[in-house]
């Protein structure tokens, strides 16, 4: 869960949220971490596995739409603009 809310750029709080959410939803499962038992590791299940491809598909259409849009170099402009601001945030200097 840590590594999902640092991936993510969210509080933890939100994360744990998400997490639960597609738990109940049958796309995710929590398991005991082997070596660490306060840890609990999140994995895809057989429904999350099989909707991968979609959500991987969506994702890329919608940046070909962004891309039709805003043009290839606004889109990596954004792209560097929200990845900086990332960084200022995992960085310590802005808070999610």
């Amino acid at each position: 869960m840590s590594e999902l809310t640092l991936k993510a750029g969210v509080r933890k709080q939100t994360m744990a949220q998400a997490v639960e959410e597609l738990e109940r939803l049958g796309y995710v499962e929590r398991r005991a971490h082997p070596n660490d038992k306060r840890s609990r590791l999140v994995f895809l299940t057989e429904r999350g596995t099989k909707i991968r491809p979609l959500a991987m598909a969506t994702g890329e259409g919608v940046e070909r739409s962004w891309a039709q849009r805003l043009g290839e170099g606004e889109l990596e402009a954004l792209r560097a603009g929200l990845q900086a601001l990332l960084g200022k945030v995992h960085g310590g200097e802005g808070a999610c």
